[in-house]
């Protein structure tokens, strides 16, 4: 995966993120919440909705946020959101792919447009930088010391479930695997005994482009801003973000 550690990139921003733990456990709600919409409120006929299921338990969201997030879904009086993408440079022309749940598109829009101006970035055509991405599912097994699997292993693990590839650092195993396999390939790693920090579907750049010294912290602020907002649901950027000191 051209030498790209996700796992780095999400570590590097995640305190941040638990501090905000009440939105996130707002954007899962409204993730299962169209995941229910879309194929119904049984996890086991609806893989979606069983993968977001997952996600939330990861995230330590309560059980009964789970549970009314699903009845709501499966309510008639259901809000209608909609999808939508958005495409865009960061400060040092760094991609930027944006993923909203909206029930009012205009807001969104202008939401995000102000948080890639604000901070020195711009919009742009659709089609402008999603190419630059491929939808992958994503699995993420971190090393503890008790854990005794090496890398070789892992990866024959990995194959035998019907991964794809394997990235492996001093604090995990990243795994990736096509889109329809991920829930396969989740399911047979646990069959193995493995504990799962997250799988997911998520967008991985082809290539990264290294962050200027100058444009670091602008860079951070727009992708801080863009997550903070309520119907942001995932931001994805092709960036090299230099090592921590």
């Amino acid at each position: 995966m051209s030498g790209h550690s996700k796992w780095h990139n999400i570590q590097g921003r995640k305190n941040a993120q638990d501090a905000k733990r009440g939105k996130i456990f707002q954007k899962i709600s409204r993730e299962l919440f169209m995941a229910v919409k879309a194929g119904g409120p049984d996890p086991d006929s609806n893989s979606n909705l069983r993968l977001i299921m997952d996600k939330a338990k990861a995230a330590n969201m309560p059980k009964d946020n789970i549970k009314r997030a699903v009845a709501k879904g499966s309510g008639s009086d259901a809000a209608n959101y909609e999808e939508v993408t958005y495409e865009g440079y960061g400060p040092g022309g760094i991609a930027v792919l944006v993923h909203a749940l909206t029930d009012n598109k205009n807001r969104t829009a202008a939401a995000v447009r102000s948080a890639f101006t604000h901070h020195g970035g711009a919009l742009a055509a659709t089609g402008a930088v999603s190419y630059m991405f491929d939808r992958k599912g994503y699995i993420v097994i971190v090393r503890t010391d008790d854990m005794d699997t090496d890398e070789d292993t892992m990866m024959m693990d990995v194959l035998d479930a019907g991964g794809d590839d394997l990235q492996a650092s001093d604090e995990a195993f990243e795994i990736y695997t096509d889109p329809k396999q991920l829930a396969q390939v989740r399911d047979a790693l646990q069959a193995k005994g493995y504990n799962l920090e997250s799988a997911e579907l998520t967008m991985i750049p082809e290539t990264l482009t290294d962050v200027p010294a100058d444009k670091l912290e602008k860079l951070q602020h727009m992708l801080e801003e863009l997550e903070d907002n309520d119907d942001v649901s995932d931001v994805y950027e092709a960036a090299n973000f230099p090592d921590e000191d």
